[in-house]
């Protein structure tokens, strides 16, 4: 006799620039948790906020599930791009169904833009000293 798992985990892990995120998804009301606050709380722009949401918004489940995120490292901006990435990967985890639109809105992609390095003899990574004739 096959028994239901109840308390199904979803994981997946996003990254962005220099920031990491660790996405805990569970079957439940649709409640976010980042770092012990709620989304609202921890995210300051509401821009950011659906960012987070987008990848559920695009599938169509936005209050199944129960969110807990680990993010670390970086600013706002990236670690909202790290959620993003990490929520449509436990997504994809969760259901191999979502991947054609997931995939079609760029969300499994991981965004490879990152700072260039500073190099000798330059201010910053291309950044010149003034140049002066006399």
């Amino acid at each position: 006799m096959a028994t239901k798992k109840t308390n199904v985990t979803y994981i997946g892990t996003g990254r962005r620039k220099t920031s990491v995120a660790r996405v805990f998804m569970t079957p439940g009301k649709g409640n976010i948790t980042v770092n012990g606050k709620t989304l609202e709380e921890y995210l300051p722009l509401e821009t950011l906020i659906m960012v987070v949401k987008s990848p559920l918004e695009l599938t169509g489940t936005l209050g199944q599930f129960d969110i807990k995120i680990n993010v670390q490292g970086g600013g706002y901006t990236g670690q909202a791009g790290a959620m993003r990435h990490g929520v449509a990967r436990a997504l994809l985890e969760a259901s191999a169904d979502y991947r054609p639109a997931l995939k079609a809105a760029g969300f499994l992609t991981r965004d490879p833009r990152a700072k260039e390095r500073k190099k000798y003899g330059l201010k910053a990574a291309r950044r010149a000293p003034q140049f002066s004739k006399r």
